[in-house]
């Protein structure tokens, strides 16, 4: 009853809200602004609109640099897909599968995708920047390996999080592992490198041996059909992980085959130290059953599960997905959390491979501009928004809105930082850049 009174209501408001009150404000000075604002945010993108600085790393098909976009000062990371590389490796599904999936998720613990856009030679993804490395730098090469538990915990409370996020947007992440999970500047984390994750139908399951030998689930192994079992798997492979120094099923740098590996994760039961507490075992051996039905976070609840457990007691989950909690531990500025640049692997150059106008099809569905959240988010974090959203106070046009008046000279502001490398920039008829 109470759910079909609601229903009654929205439609009821969204009825009268779309007669005179939209004509109403389509004829008003703020929604000449908001084509303004929708005007710019689609605006060609090309590797002019960024500075670039140096490498952080690579990726599967090329390197990662920092990048910074011009008109805003915002930094972001640049993931630059050669085009090449991906076409010999028939790499086109998973990488218009990964560009996908980043725009549709909005989430703090998950990297966001801010623009997508080409080169001649690559095909680029700009990314939450995060400067304080990888899970996998700091548990290894910052001192004795692993975490106090305390910190271990706080991470695994943000990857929940972030693994929450993923499957209610019905997608499993199914490559959890310490190098995908990135701490920004003040040390929260996120989720990063989504070319594995998928998209499950609802009421479906799917299949897939895919993953990271040693973090890869039974059922996955098995070749088994899944939903989301494997991320909290792989949540417990982190967690062990992080607390032990040590992966569940294989020691670092370990020369043993992957059937061997598949073999441990299928059959044998991990191996605890007195590094863990009690609470500790207790939410590995949950999250590391070997039969997907008795996993903590897949008997129908999902997140809400482990969120549960009795090791996150002190962790305010409402406080933290606000982004209201320290971190434990804060990223130094001057620092560089992740190998030299010169230890970075160059990608050898790829021969016997042409670009040819059958490409261009992919190109246009990967190559789509802004993408709208992470943009207008940049638009106020840099505070260009108050910059340009003015009106005057009698209510009459601004003279960048107003056809009739002439427009004035450009300040040095967002609009000439934007414009200022093409010869000439002109708006739509009721919508043009100006002083503001």
């Amino acid at each position: 009853c109470l759910c079909s009174k609601a229903f009654f209501i929205f439609h009821g408001v969204r009825d009268y809200l779309s007669g005179a009150p939209f004509s109403f404000y389509q004829e008003s000075m703020y929604f000449s602004r908001f084509l303004q604002w929708k005007w710019l945010e689609r605006q060609p993108v090309t590797k002019n609109t960024f500075r670039h600085y140096r490498v952080l790393g690579k990726g599967g098909f090329g390197e990662v640099c920092a990048c910074q976009v011009r008109a805003t000062g915002k930094m972001y990371a640049c993931k630059k897909l050669e085009k090449k590389r991906v076409k010999k490796r028939k790499g086109e599904a998973m990488a218009l599968n990964e560009k996908r999936i980043l725009e549709k998720v909005n989430s703090s613990f998950v990297v966001s995708l801010a623009y997508a856009y080409e080169t001649k030679d690559a095909l680029c993804l700009v990314l939450t920047i995060m400067n304080g490395g990888d899970l996998k730098f700091h548990i290894y090469n910052m001192g004795n390996s692993g975490f106090d538990e305390q910190r271990a915990i706080f991470y695994a409370a943000e990857i929940c999080c972030g693994l929450e996020d993923l499957h209610r947007e019905r997608i499993v992440y199914r490559d959890l592992k310490p190098e995908n999970i990135l701490l920004d500047d003040r040390g929260h984390i996120r989720i990063s490198d989504l070319g594995l994750a998928v998209q499950i139908p609802e009421g479906e399951t799917i299949r897939g041996r895919v993953g990271t030998v040693g973090y890869m689930a039974p059922e996955v192994i098995q070749n088994e059909s899944y939903t989301f079992s494997p991320d909290w798997w792989g949540m417990g492979c982190l967690i062990f992980e992080m607390i032990q120094g040590q992966s569940p099923f294989r020691k670092r740098k370990e020369r043993v085959k992957r059937e061997e590996v598949d073999r441990r994760v299928r059959e044998d039961q991990e191996e605890y130290s007195d590094k863990f507490s009690e609470e500790a075992k207790d939410i590995c051996r949950q999250l590391l059953a070997k039969d997907p039905k008795e996993r903590l976070g897949c008997q129908g609840r999902g997140a809400i599960e482990v969120k549960q457990h009795p090791i996150f007691r002190n962790i305010n989950f409402k406080r933290l997905e606000a982004n209201m909690l320290d971190p434990p531990f804060s990223p130094d500025p001057r620092a560089v959390y992740c190998k030299d640049v010169l230890d970075i692997e160059q990608f050898s150059t790829v021969k016997g491979v042409n670009l040819d106008p059958t490409d261009d099809d992919f190109y246009h569905k990967f190559v789509t501009g802004s993408v709208s959240i992470p943009w207008q988010n940049e638009m106020i974090e840099m505070e260009c928004f108050k910059e340009i959203n003015v009106y005057e106070t009698d209510g009459t046009l601004c003279p960048d809105l107003d056809m009739n008046r002439p427009n004035p000279p450009p300040k040095r502001g967002f609009f000439y930082r934007l414009f200022r490398r093409e010869a000439s920039a002109s708006a739509p008829a009721t919508v043009r850049g100006g002083g503001g």
